[in-house]
């Protein structure tokens, strides 16, 4: 028989799996969307989404979530034209992120910009293939997050 703590456990080692987040980064990230205003599992998902890495992947700049970590901690992701090479770096709405000129044409970044075409960008971003680069125009709405998470159990989990 499954418990309920069991289920919540599992949807939080679902979530951390999905962003691809250590138990210690989880737990920063939950201590900040309780420190916010608003409900707490959307804001938590949020924190999470608007990750340098998360964003580099949506964009099409990398074909996977590590392997945007891996761009990014090698310093060929930029934010509003600086080198960024920590892949949880939290993006504010506005900032711009922008593939190094000195890095468009390593073959990952070939590769993500010819399969970039099909991929559906959010309404929340902005992208510009071409010239391989984009913008968090805002923080997404619950609806908008494809985290196949339920966040609530998440919340019920950490508030005991």
């Amino acid at each position: 028989m499954k418990t309920e703590y069991y289920a919540q456990l599992r949807e939080k080692q679902k979530a951390k799996r999905y962003y691809g987040v250590w138990e210690r980064q989880f737990r920063n990230y939950y201590k900040k969307a309780v420190k916010r205003k608003g409900v707490t599992g959307e804001i938590l998902l949020q924190l999470l989404e608007t990750r340098l890495d998360n964003i580099v992947y949506i964009m099409g700049f990398a074909t996977s979530r590590a392997q945007a970590r891996q761009l990014i901690s090698h310093g060929h992701i930029q934010v509003n034209s600086r080198k960024v090479d920590k892949p949880s770096y939290q993006l504010k709405e506005g900032q711009e992120i922008s593939v190094a000129p000195s890095s468009k044409e390593i073959i990952p970044i070939i590769e993500a910009k010819e399969s970039g075409g099909s991929l559906t960008i959010p309404e929340w971003l902005e992208v510009d293939l071409d010239n391989l680069k984009g913008k968090l125009l805002r923080y997404p709405e619950r609806d908008e997050i494809k985290a196949p998470v339920k966040e609530q159990i998440i919340v019920e989990l950490y508030s005991k």
